[in-house]
């Protein structure tokens, strides 16, 4: 967090929840993770991430950063999604990567 993010106020009813209590949280909307789930989890590992220096439109950049924190992720994300799609509709033979180990 920098200067600049913390002079801005927060939403979040500070004193409500250091008062509350376990019982106090409703989790109506979260179905339990039994057994069944565990079986079927996958860890996945984050990639290693390369460092480079990319070009970009002067209001590309400044509608990413607009978007606030996390700007360099979501671009990630959003370069991954288009590679996965842009892979999927290719032939095998021909695509660039592999599929495996995706959104690792």
């Amino acid at each position: 967090m920098n200067v600049k993010d913390s002079k801005k106020k927060s939403g979040t009813d500070w004193q409500f929840l250091q008062n509350a209590t376990d019982d106090d949280i409703d989790f109506s909307d979260i179905p339990p993770l039994g057994p069944d789930f565990w079986k079927k989890a996958v860890v996945r590992m984050p990639q290693k991430k390369e460092s480079l220096t990319l070009r970009l439109d002067h209001d590309v950049l400044v509608w990413f950063r607009g978007t606030g924190r996390g700007y360099q992720t979501k671009m990630n994300a959003i370069l991954r999604s288009y590679m996965q799609s842009a892979n999927d509709n290719k032939p095998p033979n021909q695509r660039l990567l592999p599929t495996a180990g995706r959104g690792q």
